[in-house]
């Protein structure tokens, strides 16, 4: 079995694969402060009822695959790999792994380890040329060309950075359920702060995606729209240019790249 761990700035998404199959999926908080101890303790209580797996931590776990936006988590997780599971291969995908996506930056350094991972999972299950939309803290498109080229991106902030904004910002204003309302046109606060939120990203997303199109290729036909991310649900219905949607695109890739890696360790 395979471990599969995406760290974002709010959520850490981890993913177990009995070979190209994932198997099972839990969500969590991402917590910097969190030890590496304590980290093996959540993964124990993750993974020690699950039935392919033994009651031990790391029984049935034959690799391990990590990518994180969180420095502080990635170095906790790699104490982890050591203490915890030192004979088991892991990849911590950083400078020098092999991801099979060139990327074709200012300095390629600056980009997302995440973003490179969804890239190299959108080449491989859907081809080029490809738009990446991750609905995460902040919403990012990625494009793919089409020979599997990371060529860069958009930054927006995401869903929940703007509704949190809004009931911090607005007087009269305050924190509300992500929901789609009854009508665009809200008949309540709650409902017109809905409306702006699900409508407004989704006009985002269609206008961001559009303009990327004629700059990826020269048909803009020919490029495969990818949503993923924990928030992609509340935008799917009311985007008319997402033509896929991978929740879990990012494990995809750490699976993928945990391939290309682990044959050279």
């Amino acid at each position: 079995m395979l471990l599969t761990i995406d760290v974002g700035n709010t959520h850490t998404v981890l993913g177990l694969f009995d070979g190209e199959e994932i198997v099972e999926h839990w969500r969590i908080s991402t917590d910097a402060r969190r030890t590496a101890d304590e980290l093996a303790v959540l993964l124990q209580g993750l993974m020690g009822m699950h039935p392919l797996l033994g009651m031990e931590l790391g029984d049935g776990i034959e690799g391990i695959a990590i990518c994180s936006t969180v420095p502080a988590v990635l170095h906790e997780l790699r104490e982890v790999t050591r203490r915890y599971y030192g004979d088991v291969p892991a990849v911590l995908v950083e400078p020098g792994i092999k991801t099979g996506v060139p990327i074709l930056m200012d300095n390629p350094k600056e980009v997302g380890t995440d973003r490179i991972i969804n890239a190299a999972a959108a080449a491989d299950l859907y081809g080029g040329p490809a738009i990446v939309v991750d609905f995460g803290t902040a919403t990012t498109f990625d494009a793919v060309s089409a020979r599997g080229e990371y060529t860069g991106g958009v930054i927006a902030p995401g869903i929940e950075i703007s509704v949190e904004a809004l009931g911090v910002k607005g007087a009269q204003l305050r924190k509300i359920e992500l929901a789609r309302p009854r009508s665009v046109i809200g008949k309540n606060t709650v409902e017109a702060m809905q409306s702006g939120i699900i409508y407004g990203f989704a006009g985002q997303v269609d206008g961001v995606v559009a303009r990327m199109k004629k700059e990826l290729a020269a048909d803009p036909e020919d490029v495969t729209v990818i949503a993923t991310g924990g928030l992609a649900p509340m935008v799917l219905g009311e985007s008319s240019v997402i033509d896929e949607h991978e929740p879990w695109l990012t494990l995809i890739g750490l699976r993928l790249v945990y391939e290309r890696n682990v044959s050279r360790m």
